[in-house]
């Protein structure tokens, strides 16, 4: 007991109490007066000393630029990803003529190749060579997207029209497709379009936009082998068992046709310019879509030769018959 009431009796002791005491009430005093300050002037401690200082801490770094060397091996790797993917896309291509089995598994690798590609280079490119900080790219990022969004809406349409098209797959590289007044086969699925070969072996692009709002006819849906439909006109009064033996026999033996499905032969009455006529349509598939007319013109002509040779009709109204087929595949 008189040991701690000499230690508490202590000069050193008491001299410690008193500089604790007064650095408390010193800490009050400050906590009081700042509390008055805030209170007095709020927004001009606001505006001289917190704000500027959260605008130091959070203002980005943007301090990158963009040299020669960097813009020089940036057109090099650009130029050197264009001449591969242009070389391997021949490659693609010759293989898929080779191997006719193959082909259209093949040709539907190519989009695929081309955008893998393009997006690896792009990646390279910018993290790479380019290697911008963080802050920067998001800043460039956003003022590129508002500047398309503003003045490229057609593109971005068709370039979303594009990406649907891969992924939802109406048709594929290969099909025969009608988009409106246009027929032909698939050539390329690009980001801005679709290219076809109509029947004249013109080439056509389809904008993405139009084709994602329009019905698309697919006469083939992937396979390798399509129906084909050839129309003859014919008087009455023909022997239709006769004329129906004459038809299957002619795309029985034609060399494009396909026996793996069946053959089917229609007969319809119609009035065509004020004239009843028996029309038939001779329904079969042909080996390979790229030998679509090639069959329709061959099965015409093997039964244009039987009707001639079995008289099973008239020279002169074969002719007619032949305008007037000629007439309606021009309408």
């Amino acid at each position: 007991m008189l040991f701690f009431l000499i230690i508490l009796g202590s000069p050193h002791v008491w001299a410690e109490d008193v500089s604790h005491n007064q650095a408390s009430a010193s800490l009050t005093e400050d906590v009081g007066s700042l509390a008055h300050k805030t209170k007095e002037e709020p927004s001009a401690l606001t505006s001289e000393k917190i704000l500027p200082d959260a605008l130091n801490k959070t203002k980005p770094n943007l301090q990158w630029s963009l040299s020669a060397g960097k813009l020089f091996w940036s057109i090099v790797m650009i130029l050197m990803a264009f001449y591969a993917i242009k070389f391997i896309t021949e490659i693609l291509e010759r293989i898929a003529e080779r191997w006719v089995n193959l082909r259209l598994m093949v040709m539907r690798l190519i989009p695929f190749m081309r955008v893998m590609g393009w997006s690896v280079v792009i990646y390279l490119i910018v993290s790479a060579i380019l290697a911008p900080p963080i802050e920067t790219l998001l800043a460039l990022t956003a003022s590129a997207g508002i500047a398309l969004g503003f003045s490229s809406q057609d593109i971005l349409k068709n370039v979303f029209g594009g990406m649907m098209i891969l992924m939802d797959r109406p048709f594929q590289i290969g099909d025969k497709i009608q988009v409106r007044e246009h027929y032909g086969e698939v050539v390329q699925i690009g980001l801005r379009s679709v290219r076809i070969v109509t029947p004249d072996d013109s080439i056509v692009s389809i904008p993405n936009s139009d084709i994602v709002n329009q019905p698309v006819s697919n006469s083939n849906n992937g396979e390798s082998n399509c129906q084909v439909v050839a129309e003859f006109y014919l008087p009455f009064g023909i022997d239709l068992s006769l004329l129906k033996k004459t038809a299957r026999r002619a795309a029985i033996i034609s060399r494009y046709v396909y026996l793996s499905k069946p053959i089917a032969i229609v007969f319809k009455n119609e009035i065509h310019e004020g004239q009843s006529m028996l029309k038939m349509r001779v329904k079969a598939y042909v080996l390979d879509i790229r030998y679509e007319f090639a069959f329709a013109s061959d099965m015409t002509e093997l039964i244009v030769e039987d009707l001639l040779a079995k008289k099973l009709v008239k020279a002169e109204h074969l002719s007619k018959v032949l305008c007037l087929n000629e007439r309606n595949d021009h309408d």
